[in-house]
Order: structure tokens, then sequence, then C-alpha cells
């Protein structure tokens, strides 16, 4: 098994930071982690426009999830 597809790989590092410490220095979370990753990392391994898909669904989730929890 190739360590470099699994532990860093080359397409979830930026020129600075690896998109798993952004998301983890701003405390993200599921939803928006995943957003934020999908944004980051459009077209670098799958099609762009299906990438900025992914990462709207996240923020759905997010913004539903958010929400609810200010009705309770």
């Amino acid at each position: 098994m190739n360590k470099e597809k699994i532990n860093h790989p080359d397409h979830y590092k930026g020129k600075r930071f690896e998109v798993i410490d952004i998301i983890q220095d701003y405390e993200l979370g599921f939803y928006l982690g995943n957003a934020i990753k999908y944004i980051l990392l459009a077209g670098k391994k799958d099609d762009m426009i299906i990438d900025f898909q992914k990462a709207i669904w996240y923020l759905e989730k997010e913004i539903e999830n958010t929400e609810k929890n200010i009705k309770n």
C-alpha cells in the first residue's frame, strides 16, 4: 500500500498547509470541515463542479443543524 495515498496525499496539500490542519485549527466539525475540504480540493482529484456541489451539500446540512439548535 502506498502510504502517500493515505497519509498526507499530495492533493490534500496547499502551498503551506494541509486541509486537515485548517479544519482542526478552526475547529470546524464534520459538516463545515467537509465543506472546506471540498472547496480547497476542488478539481485536484475529481471534477471541480462536483466538488463544489459536495461543498454546498455539507453547508446545507450545517445550516439545517444550526437551525435545529436555534429552535431548541
